[in-house]
């Protein structure tokens, strides 16, 4: 029997991780008892450092990319949506009021309120933020410039005044966003979010009144009426995004529109930092969007928090959240591989110390310096600057017996059959059975469960395993909880990358190794649904109840390969989000029409789903007039 996939949890948490993980077979990492490479998913709510992106070994994967600051701290996101609005116009980027970062942009802020102040009158309102807290901590609302009182870095925003309420109640979106690549980029979205209220009725006549004016569950949560039944909100201050779907029934809006748009918000935001966070495929993020809908219904874009709040407060967490982890362990992609971890210290390092001098002042770890401690004149950090000959044979020495231990465990690895099948389709040798015990009998991605019509990409790869290979994977609000900021120079991957020397390493500058580098490489036998353009892997359409949003098109698909083409990215959004808003009318302009069919003649059929209904249509079938 296999061994057992190993999870590591920093710091205890989140409970709800251990949770899924456990009831689907996993075990929970020991260092005591275990190497310290022997794990395959470290999950923590702060951010990595640099090091530990590096030292990645093929079987391992981290929950967080490397440098996504640039829109989970506010002030960041601020400077980057003022970046883009200027490269390519205030209407595309116009979904987050304009932000000013004080105190350095307090002229700016000066100006536009006296210009406001003079042709609106006071029925203007603001809204100043920290630039580093979460849960709501020190947000205020003020009309006058007298009340902008503040001690640390805060942002400065027009307040959006009027909210759609449910029954004079205000509410946001919190919208579960996973990226699974930035290169390429790769982003899925989950059906079912979380709607968070505010516990007393929106008035902007007591603007200091928190539980009327923010819907964060962890001010709410210790409101007067917290605990009271709501008119329509109920109990709590929470409903599911399925319960949100039947409140819109009863609304006159063009719902297919509505959730575009925020798919679009989600694209957006995510393309301005893509094409400087660095390579990293063994890792995957889940960002909270926070979206507001204004009484037009137009969604607006409040923060992206870095580490989502996991907790369990009530029923509808336990509903979304569940299912959330269980869905984002599927779209990992584990597989039989992933395992048998032996097989990595079979294989040559990722790259050789002595082509990367940059490294060498890393710390080691802890595992390391207890082997040091007392036989230092027998084993070496993992990195140096120069090692001998006679001591890289001391450590492969003491690889072959890690992997002499691991076969104690593990059933044995036919080498020699999975690499003889290079080049030609891998027979099928792993049943479903093996595989439903590595996806877990609580998996709803399940082999038996599998649709070939709403998943028809993820289908063939669990049916057919046809890829034997290690898989790609490629503001954290604590109760909504925080994660530090931790120092750019932790986390700054590519800055510490700069000087290596790219001589046989495999990789790019500015980007991390290539974990698949070394003399052998694992089998990649491409999927069924390829374009013909570069024979990419298309990834799936659906992985439980995320949605792939992007790439959603031949279009987009080609425009994120390589480097990344933000400017054809955008003009497909523009594109979709127009035919979206047309759909129920009879005529459609006949440019429109040839000129997708331009676009994908020649090419594999690229199908995609419209985020958002519960039964999400494909989008081809959103355009056809009614």
């Amino acid at each position: 029997m296999a061994a057992s996939l190993v999870f590591r949890l920093h710091d205890r948490g989140p409970e709800v991780v251990r949770e899924v993980l456990l009831e689907r077979g996993w075990e929970e990492y020991d260092g005591e008892e275990q190497e310290e490479e022997d794990w395959n998913l470290y999950w923590r709510g702060s951010a990595f450092r640099s090091s530990e992106y590096h030292n990645l070994l093929p079987w391992q994967r981290l929950n967080h990319h490397p440098k996504t600051v640039g829109i989970t701290r506010k002030d960041c996101l601020a400077r980057n949506l003022r970046r883009m609005r200027a490269t390519f116009g205030s209407s595309l980027y116009d979904f987050s009021p304009n932000a000013f970062i004080l105190p350095n942009d307090y002229t700016r802020f000066l100006s536009e309120y006296n210009k406001l102040r003079a042709t609106r009158g006071p029925s203007v309102y603001w809204i100043c933020k920290p630039v580093d807290l979460s849960r709501g901590r020190g947000i205020f609302i003020f009309q006058d410039i007298k009340d902008l009182v503040y001690d640390c870095s805060v942002i400065v925003q027009r307040y959006i005044s009027d909210p759609l309420l449910v029954s004079g109640y205000k509410f946001d979106l919190r919208i579960y966003v996973c990226v699974k690549s930035f290169h390429p980029l790769t982003v899925y979205v989950h059906q079912e979010g979380l709607v968070r209220f505010s516990t007393e009725k929106y008035n902007l006549s007591s603007l200091r009144n928190l539980f009327a004016h923010l819907t964060n569950t962890s001010i709410n949560k210790f409101g007067p009426f917290y605990k009271t039944e709501k008119e329509r909100v109920g109990q709590g201050c929470k409903w599911t995004m399925s319960k949100f779907r039947h409140f819109l029934h009863s609304q006159d809006v063009n719902q297919l529109l509505l959730w575009q748009r925020i798919s679009s918000i989600v694209t957006l935001t995510l393309l301005t930092i893509a094409p400087s966070v660095p390579s990293c495929p063994n890792c995957v993020e889940l960002f909270g969007f926070d979206i507001l809908i204004d009484a037009m219904f137009k969604p607006w874009l409040l923060e992206v928090n870095y580490s989502p709040a996991l907790t369990l407060d009530c029923q509808a967490d336990i509903t979304v959240k569940k299912e959330l982890i269980g869905d984002l362990i599927d779209l990992m992609n584990y597989t039989l591989v992933d395992s048998l971890r032996e097989r990595a210290y079979q294989r040559q390092p990722c790259f050789h110390p002595s082509h990367v001098p940059a490294l060498s002042k890393f710390k080691e770890t802890k595992s390391q310096k207890q082997r040091s401690g007392s036989q230092s004149s027998q084993t070496l950090p993992l990195i140096q600057t120069h090692r001998p000959v006679a001591k890289m044979n001391q450590r492969r020495s003491r690889q072959h017996a890690l992997v002499a231990n691991y076969q104690n465990h593990f059933p044995p690895v036919d080498l020699n059959k999975i690499y003889a099948s290079r080049g030609r389709r891998v027979n099928k040798t792993l049943t479903d059975q093996t595989l439903n015990l590595i996806l877990g009998p609580h998996s709803r991605t399940n082999v038996s469960a599998v649709s070939r019509q709403t998943c028809p990409a993820l289908a063939p790869r669990l049916m057919d395993n046809r890829s034997l290979h290690v898989s790609e994977v490629t503001r954290r609000d604590d109760t909504e909880t925080e994660a530090e900021v931790e120092l750019e120079a932790e986390t700054d991957v590519s800055s510490s990358i700069r000087d290596i020397q790219l001589g046989g390493l495999g990789f790019r500058r500015s980007k991390l190794p290539d974990i698949y580098s070394g003399s052998l490489r694992p089998v990649k036998i491409p999927l069924d649904r390829i374009t013909a353009l570069n024979r990419q892997h298309v990834p799936p359409i659906r992985v439980g109840d995320f949605i792939r949003t992007f790439p959603f098109n031949a279009a987009t698909l080609r425009a994120s390969q390589h480097k990344l083409d933000v400017k054809i990215i955008i003009q497909e959004l523009n594109r979709l989000t127009a035919q979206l808003a047309s759909s129920g009318k009879k005529r459609r302009r006949r440019e429109e029409e040839e000129e997708v069919k331009k676009e994908t003649d020649g090419e594999e059929d690229f199908d995609s789903l419209l985020w958002g209904p519960k039964d999400p249509p494909l989008l081809n079938q959103c355009f056809k007039p009614t």
